[in-house]
């Protein structure tokens, strides 16, 4: 049955991304119903946390949900006991964005559907947006917020079984955690960057007192935040489309004025950098600095580094630089066959878990969302050219007609776009694109 609430915009996904975009939208006049089945409006993956180990990536003070009001979130951090210079728990982060979407709602303007979605399809110039339970709505405008998906399964560990966790995030990691912590076993983590760092976290929180071994091909794991002197530039004095002299310049400028000050000098302008790379470029970016680039631009909170190197020290956790050659499971957990990067041979390791933490899904064909399935099937929407999201223009507009993209899944356009900062920007722009189309 369709539903009686038609809506002249429809989002999908109730992250920051979807939440601050019907907030935009709000703040305009414009309608939207806001659709999330996870149970997790207003937060999604990043902030719905109870951890309060899990900090943020970025200072109070650079976490403001509006781009026209930088101190928005340090005021409010402030009020509650904060420090703006300081890294707030995820799960404030939490309560501040849904106090944002409790005022779109209370604004009339913004309604939350908790259903799952499973289709869009165009109908007489509209999108008629289909439900798992048989209901549709109807909208004028289509938003894809999904956000980052759940990663593709590592074929080594196709004969794991249950003791190989794909997502970090899934009611089976926390199980998987919960039966560490009772039965003890040592535990393997696939990948060094900040999925990582959160599992570690969350495994210390629950008192597991076990061996941690995590692993990547380069063994890199993410810098922590320090003070810096800035040191900004102008776009003019950046060699655009040279991936090279990109690289070359800013190892010079590190030198010159410390490396954070040099990567985040890029920050403004690392959209533009990144779309005047060519695809080749782009590639070979991927492939050979991106493990480098990620550590040093994704930094942690001093406190979190600290406790990672606390368990470094301890023996309690092992970053290693390795590759693995076999997974054979074995009773009560798995064996598997692990060569360290420059040794001649492997040697067999035992756990009585694995978790993948390698990242988000990084193939938008591989997708197992239905809502995005069933718009790449139909044409509606396309993989951009490295196949990482969907190919979106200048306005992050996926289709020809009524219909966009925010956040991650257009990061083979923009690179750049998971952070807060980035998405805000964007949410900001859309809703004015969205605007100016429905006034059309």
């Amino acid at each position: 049955m369709k539903s009686d609430r038609p809506a002249p915009v429809a989002i999908v996904g109730g992250g920051f991304s979807g939440t601050i975009l019907a907030a935009h939208l709000a703040r305009r006049g414009i309608d939207s119903v806001l659709i999330d089945g996870s149970g997790r409006v207003g937060k999604g993956v990043a902030y719905s946390t109870k951890e309060p180990a899990h900090l943020l990536n970025v200072r109070a003070e650079g976490m403001s949900a509006w781009a026209d009001e930088p101190n928005h979130f340090a005021q409010h951090f402030e009020a509650k006991g904060g420090d703006r210079r300081g890294f707030a728990e995820r799960r404030l982060f939490a309560d501040y964005i849904g106090e944002i979407l409790d005022g779109a709602v209370a604004s009339g303007h913004a309604q939350i559907d908790h259903g799952s979605v499973v289709s869009a399809t165009r109908d007489d110039g509209h999108w008629s947006v289909g439900f798992a339970d048989g209901r549709s709505v109807q909208a004028g405008a289509l938003v894809l917020a999904i956000g980052n998906q759940e990663p593709d399964r590592l074929h080594k560990f196709e004969a794991a079984g249950e003791r190989f966790i794909n997502n970090p995030w899934a009611a089976d990691a926390r199980s998987a955690i919960e039966d560490l912590v009772e039965n003890d076993g040592d535990a393997l983590i696939v990948g060094t960057g900040l999925t990582m760092i959160d599992l570690v976290l969350s495994l210390d929180a629950a008192g597991f007192r076990g061996s941690i071994v995590a692993l990547s091909r380069r063994g890199q794991i993410p810098r922590s935040h320090a003070d810096f002197e800035p040191a900004p530039v102008e776009e003019s004095d950046l060699p655009a489309g040279d991936l090279i002299g990109l690289w070359r310049w800013l190892r010079h400028r590190a030198a010159k004025v410390g490396w954070r000050a040099a990567v985040d000098s890029l920050r403004p302008h690392s959209h533009s950098l990144w779309q005047s790379f060519d695809e080749d470029r782009q590639r070979r970016f991927l492939r050979h600095a991106r493990a480098w680039w990620d550590v040093h631009r994704h930094r942690i909170a001093p406190d979190v580094a600290r406790a990672i190197a606390n368990m470094v020290a301890d023996g309690r956790l092992q970053i290693m630089a390795a590759r693995i050659q076999k997974v054979r499971p074995v009773d009560g957990g798995l064996e598997i066959d692990v060569r360290k990067r420059g040794a001649p041979d492997a040697r067999a390791m035992r756990f009585a878990y694995a978790f993948n933490c390698t990242g988000p899904l990084h193939s938008i064909e591989h997708t197992r969302d239905p809502l995005l399935r069933s718009l790449l099937d139909a044409g509606e929407v396309a993989p951009d050219r490295l196949g990482m999201g969907l190919a979106v223009d200048e306005n992050s507009r996926a289709g020809e007609r009524n219909i966009w993209a925010l956040g991650p899944l257009t990061k083979g356009r923009y690179w750049e776009i998971i952070a807060v900062p980035d998405i805000r920007v964007q949410a900001a722009a859309v809703a004015e694109d969205i605007a100016r189309e429905l006034e059309a």
